[in-house]
């Protein structure tokens, strides 16, 4: 089963049970008065963020979520059970749309952050509640009202520090597993990363960092090429992007040719996505012939446009060290990316 992010269900709030008709029949009162029960109330529905899922797989076999019934209410003025609640897990960063109407319900983005979604019917009064000087013995009761029903888009969108943008094959999965314990697949080919993967980097010993691999975005993921609205959106909970661009892959005549395209990507995409602060990374210097003079052209044009670029190569480390230090000087010195990052306290 592959990475799934998306995800449609359905679902349904428990009715409330019908109130009771009953009257009081003891021995030596032959005409009790009523004593009917009210209807248990319907469970309700809730949505709960767990840190430790990380995938909507689960919701591709299961479409249906619905909370119990409320009972009856019963004689002697026993009131009903209350329908059991259904509670839908679901992993941190995931946004409830109304599937629908397009509104959005809730974005947890808490672990164990709960939101009720629908409330179970209220459970029907019993004929206890009904007699009156005039009528005595009333023979009837309420039915339980009806419980709810919504179809809902589930969206995840990960929740991470730093994400990692670039082309197919710029070195995003060797950079991710050189910065952190995560092991993605990397191979020389394009589109090796089809799902997005997390690591987390100590910056020091009181900041860890949680970055995403993006996987390789191309010209039109905008508009949805090669699957882009579903990496881009991705992105948009990041406060700080790592550019990759791929030294040995850029156009002689254009050596930012690639970066601006990417660019350009996140423009219409939209989100604010281009606005994010990012280091510009050109990678695999260590392909590069000695004494090749693009870095630090490609340096000078990205310093003229305000960007900070740093030459590195994720599969030998080189200049690793420094990106670490860049990264903590901009985390301890009050601009944290994510005011929520962990750390061993």
């Amino acid at each position: 089963m592959g990475f799934i992010d998306e995800a449609v269900i359905t679902a349904v709030s428990g009715d409330g049970g019908r109130g009771c008709v009953s009257f009081r029949r003891e021995r030596f009162i032959p005409k009790g008065g009523p004593d009917g029960g009210d209807g248990g109330d319907g469970g309700d529905v809730i949505i709960r963020a767990l840190s430790g899922l990380h995938t909507l797989s689960d919701f591709s076999s299961r479409k249906l979520f619905k909370a119990k019934n409320g009972s009856p209410g019963r004689g002697k003025n026993q009131k009903g059970k209350d329908g059991s609640d259904v509670v839908i897990e679901v992993p941190l960063g995931t946004v409830v749309y109304d599937h629908d109407n397009g509104d959005m319900i809730a974005d947890l983005v808490k672990d164990n952050q709960e939101i009720l979604l629908l409330s179970g019917g209220r459970g029907g009064k019993g004929n206890s509640h009904f007699a009156t000087s005039t009528n005595r013995a009333p023979r009837f009761a309420q039915p339980g009202l009806s419980g709810q029903q919504k179809k809902l888009r589930l969206s995840l969108k990960y929740l991470a520090d730093i994400g990692i943008i670039g082309l197919p094959n710029a070195g995003k999965s060797t950079l991710l597993s050189r910065l952190t314990m995560a092991r993605p697949k990397i191979d020389n080919y394009p589109f090796t990363t089809i799902i997005p993967n997390l690591g987390v980097m100590e910056v020091d010993d009181r900041i860890y960092l949680t970055l995403a691999d993006i996987p390789g975005l191309i010209e039109g993921a905008s508009e949805g090429k090669g699957l882009g609205h579903r990496f881009l959106k991705h992105i948009e909970r990041t406060r700080f992007l790592l550019h990759l661009i791929d030294i040995t892959h850029v156009s002689s005549t254009n050596l930012l040719e690639d970066f601006y395209m990417l660019q350009d990507e996140l423009v219409k995409y939209g989100h604010s996505l281009d606005r994010k602060e990012q280091i510009v990374l050109i990678n695999k210097v260590d392909l590069l012939s000695p004494g090749s003079g693009d870095i630090d052209e490609i340096r000078s044009a990205l310093y003229r446009i305000g960007l900070e670029s740093l030459p590195v190569s994720a599969l030998t480390g080189e200049g690793l060290e420094d990106l670490k230090k860049i990264l903590a000087g901009k985390f301890l010195n009050g601009n944290d990316i994510r005011s929520n990052s962990n750390s061993k306290n």
